[in-house]
């Protein structure tokens, strides 16, 4: 996919501040220090369009990027490791359950693993919810760069059991090496042009 422009639209803290731009669009979410903001460089072919931060949890709105100005991509709150209080946490969940049922633009959702990790209680909540809402998932295992072929393999296998998908559905992905960045855009441009 040749990018040729790549641009942060705007941070939505509640669902009617989404952009009104009408275009098709991609969620990417994940577990704080996944490497989601790395992932959505790599795709956009940007170094710091998507913030990166050492501590996990700095992405608290829904933040928009519009791309080549045919498509949107909404970079969602992480979960897990953040260090917030409850209530914090609950509005992140409220904001970010409106956004995906209400989202008519919405086109996908991007499952970000860390493959070293597999998929957890979070993870196997968002990819149930998702089917049960009828929103189509694409997983994601990023940082494969961090794991020897075999271990890959076997990550990879237990990571689509955890999900109950088949394993040629999980996508390896390094934003170290960009690997995986054009089978990534090829299962996205299925969708955004479906």
């Amino acid at each position: 996919m040749k990018i040729s422009s790549a641009e942060f639209v705007k941070s939505a803290k509640d669902f009617s501040d989404c952009p009104k731009d009408g275009l098709a669009e991609i969620a990417f979410a994940g577990r704080s220090n996944v490497g989601k903001s790395m992932l959505i460089n790599c795709l956009l072919q940007r170094k710091n369009l998507a913030r990166t931060s050492s501590k996990p949890g700095r992405t608290r709105t829904v933040n928009f990027y519009r791309v080549n100005n045919l498509y949107m991509f909404a970079d969602l709150p992480g979960y897990g490791w953040a260090r917030v209080s409850k209530n914090e946490r609950q509005s992140w969940k409220q904001m970010v359950e409106a956004y995906l049922e209400g989202r008519v633009e919405l086109c996908a959702v991007v499952i970000i693993v860390d493959l070293r990790r597999g998929a957890e209680t979070e993870e196997q909540e968002l990819s149930a919810w998702l089917e049960h809402k009828g929103i189509p998932a694409i997983v994601v295992g990023t940082k494969a760069d961090k794991l020897k072929s075999n271990a890959r393999k076997h990550a990879r296998r237990s990571l689509a059991e955890d999900l109950v998908i088949p394993d040629d559905e999980v996508l390896i992905f390094s934003g170290r090496t960009k690997e995986g960045r054009d089978d990534l855009w090829a299962r996205l441009l299925e969708f955004l042009k479906g």
